[in-house]
C-alpha cells in the first residue's frame, strides 16, 4: 500500500471540502435533528459526506468508508482498509457561530489507523499525522508530549458529565475538575484533540464517541505520545460508540485510577 500517496491524496481531498464548507455559507443552510433536538445535522454535512464517498469509491473501489450521515459502506469488521469520515465534526458550533468545527478523518488497515486528518476549517489549521511519521499542525512538526501533574493540567470534559448521568458516576468528575488547573469544551471532538496533540489541553474525556469523532485524532495525538483508551483502560473500538479518553503519559492513569467511575 502507498500511503505517502494515499496521504496527498487525503489532503487534497480535504482541502477541496473544506472549500466547499465555506462557499456553503452564501446560501441558506438546511438543519435537521436526529436522535434528540440538539442532535443536528444540516444539508451541508450530507453534501460533504457524498462528496468524499463519491470520490473514494471512485479511486480506491476496494476500500470501505464509515461515515457519519449513514452514505457509506455497512462496517462490521476491521478487515481491509477503513476511511473513516465525520464530515462536519461540531455541527452545532457550524449552525450557531461558523467557527469551531472541524473535518475529521482517520484511513485505518485491518484496525490499525495509519493516516489521521483534523481540518478546523474556519482557522485554516491542518492537522496531520502517518502512522510512525510523526504529526504535525500545517507545516510545523508538533513535538512529544511531556508528562503533566495534574494540578497543572487543563482538561477537555463537558459540562453534562459533572451533572447525573447514566454513563459515570458525577461525583469523582467533579473532584477532577476540582483538583486540576481548568477545564475546556470545545463542542467538537476533533477540535479537542487537535488541542491534545498540540499540548493546549493536556487530556480530554468524554463518555459516548463514535468512531468518526476519534479516527483522525487518535492517529495524530499518537504521534506525540498521548495515551488513548476507552474509560476502561481498554483499546477503544472503531466501530461502535463509546467512552474515550486522550492524556499526556501519567496523567491518563491518574484520571482513569482517581476520578472515573463507569455505571454498568
Amino acid at each position: 500500500m502507498d500511503w505517502g500517496m494515499i496521504d496527498r491524496y487525503s489532503k487534497s481531498l480535504i482541502k477541496e471540502a473544506g472549500h466547499r464548507i465555506r462557499v456553503s455559507f452564501a446560501r441558506e443552510i438546511h438543519i435537521d435533528t436526529k436522535d434528540d433536538a440538539n442532535d443536528l445535522v444540516t444539508d451541508i454535512d450530507r453534501d460533504i459526506e457524498q462528496f468524499f464517498i463519491s470520490r473514494i469509491r471512485r479511486d480506491f473501489p476496494d476500500h470501505r468508508i464509515l461515515g457519519e450521515e449513514g452514505f457509506g459502506d455497512k462496517v462490521e469488521t476491521n478487515d481491509g482498509v477503513i476511511w473513516i469520515l465525520d464530515p462536519i465534526d461540531g455541527t452545532m458550533n457550524f449552525v450557531h457561530q461558523k467557527r469551531n468545527f472541524a473535518i475529521s478523518l482517520g484511513v485505518y488497515a485491518d484496525g490499525i489507523g495509519m493516516l489521521g486528518y483534523i481540518y478546523d476549517v474556519m482557522a485554516d489549521d491542518f492537522y496531520h499525522a502517518v502512522r510512525g511519521g510523526g504529526a504535525y499542525r500545517n507545516d510545523e512538526r508538533l513535538p512529544q508530549l511531556e508528562p503533566t501533574p495534574l494540578a497543572e493540567a487543563v482538561i477537555g470534559v463537558n459540562a453534562s458529565w459533572v451533572c447525573p448521568n447514566r454513563y459515570v458516576d458525577h461525583e469523582p468528575v467533579i473532584r477532577l475538575v476540582q483538583d486540576c488547573r481548568g477545564t475546556r469544551s470545545y463542542g467538537s471532538a476533533a477540535i479537542e484533540l487537535a488541542h491534545v496533540a498540540a499540548g493546549r489541553l493536556d487530556a480530554y474525556l468524554s463518555m459516548r464517541l463514535a468512531p468518526w469523532d476519534i479516527a483522525g485524532g487518535s492517529v495524530i495525538v499518537g504521534e506525540v505520545g498521548a495515551v488513548t483508551t476507552d474509560l476502561r483502560g481498554e483499546e477503544h473500538d472503531m466501530l461502535t460508540k463509546g467512552t474515550f479518553i486522550a492524556a499526556r503519559p501519567g496523567l491518563h492513569e491518574t484520571i482513569l485510577g482517581d476520578y472515573v467511575r463507569l455505571k454498568e
